[in-house]
């Protein structure tokens, strides 16, 4: 008697659940976007394509209201559309706008590479750097260059080598220019904060890993190296790292970018190694035709943006 109890529950949960589905495709049926759709392509339907296709409007109307909900859909990101196939109804998913904008500004992130680089550079624009008096000429030809590279990026353009004191933005306006080369031209840049990379460079050694550490930065698209001569740079590094892969770049002709609290001057000097007592110009001077050719000197100026502190000028009564 408790089997045919239970028998009984069942088949009425069953009945019950389907007058609920066929209530639930009725009102799917009627619904004014599935009309819509029905009447536009009413050629192209079987005659038994509403009957064959219930599931597939349910799927369509069920899926449409959650997103307008702001229910969890069946592929978040993704919204329901109706359409024809062999005759038949179907659903198919297509991205939302906010999809293919977070798709698109993913996509573009992923073409910068920084290392060992500042979080600031990953919001860096070109459109936000304060133009003042000493950082004009640094933005202008930061355009030019941008401009350059996505109207032909298959032809050399000189890139920059940034010179100016700790905290006027060179780090800055490199990854400003790295982001409208990924945003404007879809062009893939490698950031590299050259005194960490030192480092690793060194720890590379007992990995066995220093050639393809040298050969995966040489053959960036776009080569940014910044803080060069920021510390010393050791005979072997100046040589063997640093000369490998900018003769690379030169050969190539490959765009490449530097910023530096050095000049070009000074650089040749501390390659060089006079501040250590050593004396290997002609090495030094190797290096800086390469840099030369890769290359131009922009002088950036302004106040320190990193430490406002270090712009404050003493008065008597300090």
């Amino acid at each position: 008697m408790e089997d045919m109890r239970k028998r009984l529950a069942m088949l009425m949960d069953s009945r019950q659940w389907r007058e609920r589905y066929f209530k639930m495709v009725k009102a799917a049926l009627q619904d004014s976007d599935v009309q819509t759709f029905l009447k536009q392509h009413e050629a192209e339907l079987a005659d038994d394509a509403i009957d064959r296709g219930t599931a597939k409007i349910y799927e369509f109307v069920s899926e449409r209201n959650k997103i307008a909900r702001g229910d969890l859909p069946l592929a978040p990101g993704y919204q329901p559309t109706l359409v024809v196939a062999n005759g038949l109804i179907d659903v198919a998913y297509e991205p939302t706008d906010a999809k293919m904008a977070a798709d698109e500004e993913a996509k573009q992130a992923s073409l910068v590479t920084s290392v060992n680089m500042p979080k600031d550079i990953h919001d860096a624009s070109l459109t936000n750097y304060d133009p003042t008096d000493e950082r004009v000429d640094a933005l202008l030809a930061a355009n030019r260059f941008v401009l350059a590279v996505v109207a032909d990026p298959k032809t050399f353009h000189q890139g920059l080598y940034l010179s100016g004191p700790f905290g006027v933005g060179k780090t800055y306006l490199l990854g400003a220019i790295a982001n409208d080369l990924a945003s404007k031209g879809g062009i893939a840049t490698t950031l590299l904060h050259v005194p960490t990379f030192v480092v690793e460079m060194k720890s590379a050694i007992g990995s066995n890993t220093v050639l393809k550490k040298i050969d995966r930065v040489k053959r960036a698209q776009v080569l940014m190296l910044d803080d060069i001569g920021a510390e010393s740079i050791s005979p072997w590094v100046r040589d063997d790292v640093l000369g490998i892969i900018l003769q690379y770049r030169m050969q190539e002709k490959m765009p490449t970018l530097f910023s530096s609290n050095k000049s070009m001057a000074d650089l040749t000097e501390s390659l060089a190694g006079t501040d250590r007592g050593n004396s290997e110009m002609l090495k030094a001077q190797r290096i800086m035709e390469r840099i030369r050719f890769l290359a131009k000197e922009v002088t950036v100026g302004g106040e320190n943006r990193r430490n406002p502190m270090t712009n404050k000028v003493p008065n008597d009564k300090e």
